[in-house]
C-alpha cells in the first residue's frame, strides 16, 4: 500500500477500513491537511465520546482507493501481558465507589474505562494488517490526520446502519473469555436489557415499524458478548442525525441515567476519553446511507507511545476484581498486535 506511506511521509489525512466479514480494505486519501469539521457532509466520519469533536474525511476532496487482501494463518493465543499493582488497585477503587453510588440510588449503571500507556515505537502499516488479519468479524478502521490524531482498532459494536430508509443497531453488552464461557449471568442479561431499553427510548419519535431481536451470543475475537438487533424504518437522514444525538453516547459505553453516569465519569476517570468510545465509519448524503460503529477495542498512537482504551459496565452486582481483569482481557486484543 504504497498510498498509504506516501500520505504519512506527505502528513496528509486518511482513513482505511475493512467491514466485518470482507476482504476489501478500502481507503479514503485527502489531498490537502485541511480540518473538515462533519456537517453532514459524506465522507469517514470521525466523532469523538463527548460528541464535541466531529470530524469527517470528506469523499468530495479525497482518492478514494479498494484492495483485495488474503488472510494470513494467525496464532489467536493470547497470553496476559503483566500489568502493575497499583493500576489494578486505582481502577478496583474507582469500581467500587460506582457500585455503592449505584446501591444508593444515584444512576442504575455506569461504564468505566482505563487508559494503559505502552512505551513503543510500531510499524503502522504492518501493525494495521495484523489486525485485519486478526479480527475479521470486526469493523476494522485506521484513521489518521496529523493535527487530530492517529487511531485504530477492531470494534464489534455497531452504532446505526442506515439503507435507503432501513435502520438497524445493536444493543450489546456483557463480556466473557470465549474459552471459559458457560452461560449468561443475571447481572449481564439485566446490563444488557438496560442499553436495549434505552435504545428503544431514543427511537420512537424517529423511526416507524421498530423490531427487536431476542438477546444472542457473538464472537469477538477471543470474547463473547450479549447482543440484541434493534431495526426500523426512518424517515430520513436528517432524522438519523437527531438518532445519532439522542443515542451517543449509549449506556453501553456510558451508563444510565446518562447526564449522572457522564458526570461520575468525568469526575473518576481522571483522563480524557477522546475519540475512545466515540464513533466512526461511513456517512453518504446522496445514497442516504451511513455505516457508523463505537471505537471501541481501539488505540491511539503518539510520537514514542501507545495508549490502548478499554472499559466495562458496573452495575450493583459488579465484582471490582473481576471487572478488572474484563477490562485486562479486552486490552489483549489491541497488545497481540503490536
Amino acid at each position: 500500500m504504497s498510498k498509504i506511506k506516501l500520505q504519512l511521509e506527505q502528513k496528509l489525512p486518511f482513513a482505511l477500513y475493512v467491514l466485518p466479514n470482507q476482504k476489501t480494505i478500502c481507503g479514503i486519501f485527502q489531498k490537502d491537511n485541511s480540518i473538515h469539521d462533519f456537517k453532514g457532509q459524506s465522507g469517514f466520519v470521525f466523532a469523538s465520546f463527548d460528541d464535541y469533536k466531529k470530524y469527517v474525511i470528506p469523499f468530495e476532496s479525497s482518492d478514494f482507493l479498494e484492495e483485495e487482501f488474503s488472510f494470513d494463518a494467525v496464532n489467536q493465543t493470547e497470553d496476559l501481558i503483566g500489568f502493575s499493582e497499583n493500576e489494578k488497585n486505582h481502577f478496583e477503587n474507582i469500581v467500587q465507589k460506582a457500585i455503592t453510588s449505584i446501591q444508593n440510588g444515584d444512576f442504575e449503571k455506569v461504564v468505566l474505562s482505563r487508559k494503559i500507556e505502552i512505551e513503543k515505537k510500531i510499524d503502522l502499516i504492518e501493525t494495521f494488517f495484523r489486525l485485519i488479519n486478526r479480527y475479521p468479524t470486526a469493523f476494522r478502521s485506521f484513521f489518521y490526520h496529523p493535527q487530530i490524531g492517529c487511531w485504530m482498532g477492531a470494534t464489534p459494536e455497531q452504532l446505526i446502519k442506515v439503507e435507503k430508509n432501513h435502520f438497524e443497531t445493536v444493543s450489546l453488552a456483557g463480556t466473557h473469555q470465549k474459552s471459559s464461557f458457560e452461560n449468561w449471568s443475571a447481572k449481564e442479561i439485566n446490563e444488557q436489557q438496560i442499553v436495549t431499553d434505552y435504545i428503544l427510548d431514543s427511537l420512537h419519535k424517529e423511526v416507524l415499524s421498530l423490531k427487536v431481536s431476542e438477546p444472542f451470543t457473538v464472537e469477538a475475537g477471543s470474547l463473547v458478548h450479549l447482543k440484541t438487533i434493534i431495526s426500523a424504518e426512518v424517515h430520513s437522514l436528517e432524522n438519523t442525525k437527531n438518532i445519532i444525538q439522542n443515542l451517543h453516547p449509549t449506556p453501553a459505553v456510558c451508563g444510565f441515567p446518562k447526564e449522572k453516569a457522564l458526570q461520575f465519569i468525568s469526575e473518576n476517570e481522571n483522563y480524557e476519553r477522546k475519540f475512545y468510545a466515540g464513533y466512526l465509519g461511513l456517512w453518504n448524503e446522496e445514497e442516504t446511507s451511513a455505516n457508523l460503529f463505537v471505537n471501541l477495542r481501539c488505540l491511539e498512537v503518539e510520537e514514542n507511545k501507545i495508549n490502548i482504551y478499554v472499559g466495562c459496565g458496573i452495575t450493583g452486582e459488579s465484582d471490582p476484581e473481576k471487572e478488572f481483569f474484563e477490562t485486562e482481557h479486552k486490552s489483549q486484543i489491541m497488545k497481540s498486535i503490536l
